[in-house]
């Protein structure tokens, strides 16, 4: 009964046309939840294709038949962290009509995911969640606003609001998370009148 649900489950997430083998999702599952574990009590660089897949108890042609190797395997579970932070910016025209609503969207759509976010990105990997988070929140605002993607001024803009955003909350972590947002916020909103 339970194969059964998880099989139904999957197949309202992505359509009978696409099943994949319940084992293969199974497979998937334990080789995330053991790559997570050893995540988040190491860094990535010392994390080994065997250890993981002693983790997940596979074997290690099962994990190379979905991954080239470990690096592949974090890069693609931190696409999906960045894609998630994207999709909870519920109204991207912000960016032009209220900046400072824009930058709280963003950064409460950070904290959603900042249990993943810390085992992800931790160690070396912490200075390539910024520039993630730029390159996609950039392809949602150009996606709705084509013509700014050949426009200095509001990729500098988005750079800014992005970045600074980020690093202003990295530096003072420690503070109360809402009065941080509420400053960088309001930081933001002053540019509206360059936007």
């Amino acid at each position: 009964m339970g194969d059964w649900t998880d099989k139904r489950r999957f197949e309202k997430c992505v359509g009978k046309g696409d099943i994949m083998d319940l084992r293969t999702i199974k497979t998937e599952r334990a080789i995330r939840n053991a790559f997570m574990l050893l995540r988040s009590k190491k860094e990535l660089e010392k994390i080994t294709v065997k250890e993981l897949c002693q983790e997940a108890c596979i074997n290690k042609s099962t994990f190379y038949a979905h991954y080239r190797d470990v690096y592949e395997l974090s890069d693609l579970l931190c696409e999906e962290v960045v894609a998630s932070i994207t999709r909870g910016i519920l109204h991207p025209e912000y960016f032009e009509e209220d900046p400072a609503e824009f930058t709280r969207e963003l950064f409460y759509a950070y904290f959603a995911q900042n249990s993943l976010i810390t085992i992800l990105f931790s160690g070396k990997q912490r200075n390539y969640l910024a520039d993630r988070i730029e390159r996609g929140v950039k392809e949602l605002i150009f996606e709705k606003y084509p013509q700014y993607r050949e426009d200095t001024v509001k990729n500098v803009i988005l750079t800014y609001c992005i970045q600074g955003g980020y690093h202003a909350y990295a530096g003072n972590s420690r503070c109360d998370v809402n009065q941080l947002v509420e400053i960088i916020g309001t930081l933001t909103g002053s540019i509206k009148g360059i936007i």
